[in-house]
């Protein structure tokens, strides 16, 4: 049969597990390609708006500091709870609404306390030397935090209600992602204040569209509940018994990119907005990729555990090879795109060739970690699916020690390219770990 052939075989095939996550992968990716293309808008209007500012330094220090917990939130429930809805779905159906209305009990909870220790401790943080920041860029920040501080609570619900459709294997949330992004761009536009307030308030309202799509999509299929906040339903010694070793990795691994904060903040003004902007490049090729693939794999892994065999690691296997060669070519179309690519995306307005020169060789340091960034997210989703959880959060801390290493190395050497570099030796070496991993788990 040939190789046209058998791809239409799986894709029409309801029951073939290739054909699953292929039909995952387009829609994803079809989602991920319009979030990013509002992204790479909002990025575009941001670079004519401010160039490399103080403003955007401040903006970008706040919302990553108090969206770091978000992020990690959204990164375990995704992990977490594709495998335990398919288990309790399988062995408890009853009891699922039960565990669904005391998760989202637990969140509000959780999100009100975060709320709170960003507010006391995020101005301390700002004041300090820790933060390493201008002094200028710091009376911005503390400005920006009382605006800003509602997005702990709303990014903590939205990452729960995305979760829950991720598990599902729905794929509207990804398209919903890029709410936020759309009203930062309208604000960019219909503001003329060149300050900080038009990101701040896009920001704000778009993370609120964001929760309330993302309910209304819920209330749709049924799976909305009322908030409890017991826990008695029997989900949860699953969900503990995942969550704290998964909590631990992926704090390890976010704590990578506040150490590329940290290290870019005590460098020349505008670093963080330089590494920022090749970072938001990155995520558009990552997103196309990875994110797809990642969200499409999870909950397929995470049924196929339930037969026997070792048909899991075949279909794992197969997509390994897929995203190493989409990201080695990912990567040699990037380098030689890149200086063109930022050009066209930002050099306008404030943003000028000097900013582009900077911003493109930044960006090719940063991509050679496509094929192993690719390739590893397979890897993941199939630890996570198995459940091994201590596996990935040991994978994550030894990643962490070699960022580090290479950052203390590199940073000096090669400033802001040796970030992006660390970054990609890192995702080399998580490559590494995870096939090792997977490989011990097998025998």
């Amino acid at each position: 049969m040939s190789l046209l052939r058998r791809f239409r075989s799986h894709l029409a095939d309801p029951a073939s597990h290739h054909g699953s996550i292929v039909r995952g992968f387009l829609w994803v990716s079809l989602f991920v390609l319009v979030g990013k293309l509002v992204a790479a808008a909002k990025e575009v209007a941001i670079a004519y708006h401010y160039g490399v500012a103080a403003e955007v330094d401040a903006y970008l220090f706040v919302f990553n500091l108090l969206t770091w917990p978000v992020g990690i939130w959204f990164n375990v429930l995704t992990t977490v709870l594709a495998p335990l809805a398919a288990g309790m779905q399988q062995r408890s159906p009853a009891e699922f609404p039960r565990f669904r209305a005391e998760l989202l009990g637990f969140t509000l909870a959780l999100g009100l306390a975060l709320t709170g220790v960003a507010w006391v401790a995020l101005p301390w943080l700002l004041r300090s030397s820790l933060a390493g920041l201008p002094g200028d860029t710091v009376r911005i920040a503390i400005g920006l935090v009382p605006s800003l501080i509602p997005l702990v609570l709303l990014g903590m619900l939205s990452s729960l209600f995305s979760a829950w459709m991720v598990a599902a294997g729905r794929h509207a949330n990804t398209l919903l992602e890029s709410v936020p992004a759309l009203l930062i761009l309208l604000a960019l536009v219909l503001i003329p204040d060149r300050g900080a307030e038009p990101l701040v308030w896009g920001t704000v309202i778009g993370f609120v569209l964001h929760l309330a799509g993302l309910a209304a999509l819920q209330t749709r299929h049924h799976e909305m509940e009322l908030p409890s906040f017991g826990r008695r339903s029997s989900g949860w010694p699953l969900f503990w018994q995942g969550f704290g070793a998964m909590l631990a990795g992926q704090t390890l691994i976010s704590v990578a990119a506040l150490v590329d904060q940290f290290f870019a903040a005590g460098m020349s003004p505008g670093a963080i907005t330089i590494l920022t902007y090749s970072n938001r490049i990155l995520a558009l090729i990552l997103g196309m990729g990875a994110l797809a693939v990642s969200r499409a794999t999870l909950p397929v892994f995470s049924q196929a555990q339930i037969v026997p065999g070792n048909q899991v690691y075949r279909i794992a296997s197969h997509w390994v090879r897929i995203m190493f060669l989409l990201g080695g070519g990912a990567l040699l179309a990037g380098w030689w795109l890149a200086p063109w690519g930022v050009g066209l995306l930002f050099e306008r307005g404030a943003f000028t060739a000097q900013d582009t020169a900077a911003v493109a060789q930044v960006l090719r340091y940063g991509l050679s970690q496509l094929p192993f960034y690719f390739a590893g997210i397979v890897l993941f989703s199939l630890l996570a699916s198995q459940g091994r959880h201590r596996t990935i959060a040991a994978v994550a801390g030894g990643s962490l020690l070699v960022k580090l290493a290479t950052m203390v190395i590199l940073a000096p050497l090669l400033g802001i390219n040796g970030i992006a570099l660390a970054t990609s030796i890192m995702y080399a070496t998580t490559f590494l770990f995870l096939f090792i991993g997977v490989s011990k788990g097998r025998k």
